[in-house]
């Protein structure tokens, strides 16, 4: 990251800070995400329009978790949102703005 771009996002690196083993602990699981359901902590949920869709499959290339599925390279992707946890990468990064983000229903 330049140094343009640090200051620009409010970047500010702590000294203290040598390696990994210096941050803060954190919550984690030592299972892979596909083992943990984490579709329920979303609260933003993707739907990806097929009108504007292009089938580059930028999206599944960028989705964090394997959250994107692609049956077949000319039908139209789908998310998978026993996993989807509404990040919403997948939308800003779309080249056509296929994918818009919608707050989930409350059951």
């Amino acid at each position: 990251m330049s140094d343009a771009n640090e200051k620009s996002k409010g970047y500010k690196p702590s000294k203290d800070v040598k390696g990994y083993q210096d941050l803060p602990p954190m919550t984690m699981t030592i299972e892979s995400s596909l083992a943990v359901h984490t579709g329920p902590w979303r609260t933003l949920r993707p739907v990806i329009d097929a009108e504007k869709c292009n089938l580059c499959f930028l999206c599944w290339r960028c989705c964090p978790e394997p959250c994107i599925v692609i049956k077949s390279m000319d039908e139209l992707p789908v998310v998978d949102l026993d996993y989807c946890k509404g990040c919403g990468i997948c939308a800003n990064e779309c080249p056509k703005k296929a994918i818009t983000l919608v707050m989930e229903e409350n059951d």
